[in-house]
């Protein structure tokens, strides 16, 4: 919808009306934006894809705010609409809400085509890769299995994962679920097993998988 420059807007702050937690709100001519989504300043190409994903693919009012330091995306708002609202994820947050979608759709794909044998050594194998790899909140294979079964909405808090980990979990996936299944086509239905993120934030997941060199074997 707008690209803008950091002098066309005001920015402030509002109380979430049902949380206890300020809302960054963005002002231009009249019409008011919520936050969605930071990029860094290096991260341009990453910044103007997604908020390109949103307004063309997506039809929705967005802004992509450029400043020094950093890009923002924000998407049009009515005040009251904040009542009803969840809260949006952090970039990082969103990559691993979509990277759990995954890795949750994988493994039951595994459990109901192959059975709970060869679900119960999936479990132990991205236990063991986890552990290995030293991702942060992974201490054992509870802690795994309650990634690959708990509701993610419904979660208390995600992983505090960066993108790094999300990169090689991926990764791990991919070749695990080939190990498994005998084939790659378990990668190539990505809108169907992401059907349940918000749109938002299937869109900026897909558009990073896609700029990175993830978008190989994930299809």
């Amino acid at each position: 919808m707008f690209i803008l420059k950091r002098q066309d807007v005001e920015i402030s702050t509002i109380q979430h009306p049902s949380k206890d937690q300020q809302v960054p709100v963005l002002y231009y001519q009249g019409q008011t934006f919520r936050l969605i989504s930071v990029f860094k300043a290096s991260e341009e190409v990453e910044a103007k894809a997604f908020w390109r994903s949103l307004t063309d693919n997506r039809r929705k009012a967005c802004v992509l705010l450029e400043e020094p330091e950093r890009y923002s995306v924000w998407g049009k708002i009515r005040l009251e609409q904040l009542s009803n609202d969840t809260g949006n994820h952090s970039k990082t947050e969103a990559l691993t809400v979509g990277t759990l979608t995954l890795l949750q759709a994988v493994y039951l794909d595994i459990e109901e085509l192959l059975g709970n044998r060869q679900a119960g050594l999936f479990e132990k194998d991205m236990a063991t890769v986890l552990v290995q790899k030293q991702f942060p909140a992974i201490s054992s294979i509870d802690s795994v299995k309650a990634l690959l079964t708990s509701d993610i909405t419904q979660m208390p808090q995600l992983p505090p994962w960066q993108e790094t980990h999300v990169i090689i979990l991926l990764e791990e996936l991919y070749r695990l679920g080939k190990t498994y299944f005998g084939d790659t086509n378990f990668a190539h239905q990505l809108d169907e097993r992401l059907q349940d993120m918000e749109d938002d934030e299937r869109s900026l997941f897909l558009n990073w998988l896609n700029q990175s060199p993830l978008r190989k074997v994930w299809q």
